[in-house]
């Protein structure tokens, strides 16, 4: 191929589409795929195609690689907008794929200051660089990675979904999750995306040291994954977790109150005989003090006499206030309540709604306007133990997740994703969840409306499901833990602190010039 042609911007866009494709395999990694690899290799050519470019073609190269992970990883969101959010189809996929493009800056922004870091825009007319070949692929690219990762985690109220680490849960580098999270692990895949870079373009000893770098680390994670960061306490408890299977489309339909009350009653019954059934998100689609007397206290007290403890969700409202939350209440042996913290915008509350107008009336989702509990950490006493509770998209967020420990002696997630379908959601859900039962050393009951539910042990290992759009219950014996990871007791600042010392020292070493000739 001419140099002309390899410059011209026919080119760039054919590579714009490699990188694309690049971010749509890396879905692959993903549950339900669960292609570990998939990363790794992904990353090493979003790396090869930025590094040394300008920074806008950097950046445009990086956009689409985030256009295609993004595109083909959570597509899915059109159809809460769409479905059940009152919006024609054209609509909720025009605003899907606005979500999908503004989202993706952030894989551009790292394509572009790769770029920039990488090349020689940057350095003086009369000054030669002086960057070791090492410094772009194993110090700016994993740290970037996940510096971005981590604001996207956060900027906005934070959407962090799909982060690296999560593609891991199964994969060598699952190890690594109790120790340093997965933001960790996310570091740690970039990092093994720019020595198999390296493998493929250096020679000689960098070739040989990037192996030997690799298998280190990959079989590190191995040995580390037969560590137990935390210890059993106390007797082991059964426990169920129900799964009605109530469509979405009918869920909020007064029509459909007693039969979905009936159906979570009778699923209750059978299950008694365990000590704790969980049942999911907002299972009561009616608030608290209209359903306690004629409902929750004679189950409560036919839930003592079986020696059971009921958490179910439902909707909580003060009339005091005007507000209403979206709760998590604890009935049997003493009662206590949590009220859902972290909100996802659009679908339960609206942000700026006086700013967005039209949009705002035309998104009419039932129940879209709760407000945000108010308590310092998500801890639910179920019997005689704490549980650290998270509902729906709460789990997403590793920081929030660990506040419940060291007290917390399991974890409990209530999920409602049958807002997306029969998609690839309720499948990177579950992953979510099961890397916060690694992340903590603590076993997760998982109770969801439509599915995946789901009982994980302490090592993020699935013990049984109730496959999607089924109904039923799965029980098993869950064993309470004691103790804090690494992770429980540093979080995010060991991977985080880490990524900047990288990105420190990269600075540092790639602007460092040689003396003028």
């Amino acid at each position: 191929m001419k140099p002309a042609l390899l410059a011209g911007p026919g080119f760039l866009y054919l590579l714009a589409l490699t990188a694309a494709g690049a971010g749509a395999f890396a879905v692959l990694a993903f549950p339900p795929f669960g292609l570990a690899p998939a990363m790794v290799v992904s990353l090493a050519v979003l790396y090869g195609l930025v590094a040394g470019r300008q920074p806008r073609q950097g950046f445009l190269l990086g956009w689409a690689f985030g256009i295609g992970l993004l595109g083909f990883g959570t597509f899915w969101i059109r159809v809460s907008l769409n479905e059940f959010g009152n919006m024609g189809v054209w609509l909720a996929h025009t605003l899907t794929l606005l979500f999908i493009l503004a989202m993706a800056l952030y894989y551009g922004l790292l394509g572009g200051l790769m770029a920039w870091l990488t090349g020689r825009s940057r350095i003086p007319p009369g000054v030669q660089p002086r960057t070791p070949p090492w410094v772009g692929p194993l110090l700016a690219f994993p740290a970037l990675w996940v510096l971005l990762e981590w604001l996207r985690g956060w900027f906005l109220t934070g959407f962090p979904w799909l982060n690296a680490g999560d593609s891991q849960v199964d994969g060598p580098l699952a190890g690594y999750v109790p120790l340093m999270g997965v933001y960790g692990v996310s570091l740690l895949i970039a990092l093994s995306a720019g020595l198999l870079w390296g493998l493929a373009g250096w020679r000689g000893r960098g070739r040989m040291g990037a192996a030997i770098a690799l298998a280190v680390i990959w079989l590190a994670g191995l040995g580390l994954a037969r560590l137990e960061w935390t210890r059993p306490e106390g007797e082991p408890i059964r426990a169920a977790v129900l799964q009605a299977n109530i469509p979405q489309s009918l869920k909020w339909n007064e029509e459909s109150l007693f039969p979905t009350l009936r159906a979570y009653v009778e699923l209750t019954r059978e299950a008694f005989g365990n000590d704790v059934i969980l049942w999911p998100e907002t299972a009561i689609p009616e608030f608290l003090d209209r359903v306690r007397e004629p409902l929750l206290e004679p189950l409560s007290v036919e839930a003592r006499a079986e020696g059971a403890q009921l958490v179910i969700g439902l909707p909580v409202l003060d009339r005091e206030r005007q507000t209403y939350y979206n709760g998590l209440i604890s009935l049997g042996e003493g009662e206590d309540l949590y009220k859902k913290r972290h909100l996802v915008p659009f679908g339960e509350f609206m942000p700026l709604r006086p700013l967005l107008g039209p949009l705002a009336r035309a998104f009419e989702v039932p129940m879209s306007d709760f407000s945000a509990g108010e308590a310092e950490r998500p801890l639910l006493q179920v019997g005689p133990h704490l549980a650290g509770v998270s509902i729906c998209y709460e789990d997403a967020f590793a920081a929030e997740v660990v506040q419940a420990l060291p007290e917390a002696a399991y974890l409990i997630n209530v999920s409602n994703d049958a807002w997306f379908g029969d998609s690839l959601a309720p499948h990177q859900h579950l992953g979510i969840a099961r890397m916060r039962a690694l992340e903590n050393g603590r076993w997760l009951l998982r109770a969801t409306n439509t599915g995946i539910s789901a009982i994980i042990d302490h090592r993020g290992r699935v013990q049984g499901t109730v496959p999607s759009f089924e109904r039923g219950l799965f029980s098993a014996e869950v064993q309470p833990r004691a103790g804090a990871t690494p992770f429980a007791r540093v979080g995010n600042g060991l991977a985080i602190g880490l990524a900047w010392a990288m990105l420190g020292l990269a600075l540092f070493l790639g602007l460092r010039p040689r003396r003028r000739p």
